[in-house]
């Protein structure tokens, strides 16, 4: 069994339209294994895979290599996955499954100068984003903090030529979003954050907000701007 670190928190037929996308792509990642698989949205929003047959060991690896995966115990000092889960002045707080919180102090997000606010603002850092940290370590007096591999990642989204960050749809319905408003030639991908957290990588001739300007009246989602 293995508990994704992406959640499902869309309702209707969204919420159905989601479900069937994740369900292919494990499918996709576990396909060839020697494995049967069975998925289940548990109540804290994270999806559950269980796995059974010969490779079933194989098979939880490469989905917590493709997704990330939510640890049932958190180690001290050791890296996780939770989600973005909400924003004050005090820092971020992620959710790290099985009913765990986890705290960021504003001191160790390690990504500049800024209230937290102004750095999720300037990040694109939608809610619900999957973010690795580092578990705080009490017996060294550590406090949680953000892993290098995340500051790194999210610092190399600001070199690049610009993004626009979403929640709340897949990476079709991205792509189709996009399409609709009439802006395929402006973007190079839409990449997967997340089951539903996507980033629409723009060209270099492309302006981050005025493209999200242009695509959010499509879109029920929170879409943020990552301008270089």
């Amino acid at each position: 069994m293995v508990v994704l670190a992406t959640k499902l928190y869309v309702e209707g037929d969204a919420r159905s339209r989601a479900t069937d996308s994740l369900r292919s792509q494990v499918n996709n990642v576990v396909g060839d294994l020697d494995v049967t698989v069975d998925l289940e949205i548990r109540g804290d929003e994270f999806p559950e895979v269980t796995l059974d047959g010969e490779d079933a060991t194989v098979a939880a690896n490469a989905l917590a290599e493709e997704w990330g995966e939510v640890a049932p115990e958190i180690e001290p000092g050791a890296e996780h996955v939770g989600t973005l889960e909400s924003w004050d002045d005090e820092g971020f707080v992620l959710d790290a499954g099985f009913g765990r919180d986890v705290r960021i102090p504003a001191g160790e997000i390690g990504l500049g100068q800024g209230t937290p606010e102004q750095i999720r603002t300037r990040f694109g850092l939608v809610q619900h984003l999957p973010m690795r940290f580092v578990a705080a370590d009490p017996e060294e007096d550590e406090p949680a903090r953000l892993a290098d591999a995340e500051r790194d990642r999210l610092y190399e989204w600001t070199r690049g030529a610009g993004r626009v960050n979403v929640n709340s749809a897949t990476r079709a319905e991205a792509r189709a979003t996009v399409n609709r408003a009439g802006h395929a030639q402006d973007i190079v991908t839409v990449e997967r954050l997340g089951l539903l957290e996507q980033s629409i990588v723009c060209t270099e001739d492309t302006d981050p907000p005025g493209l999200l300007a242009s695509i959010g009246q499509y879109m029920s989602a929170e879409l943020l701007c990552v301008v270089p």
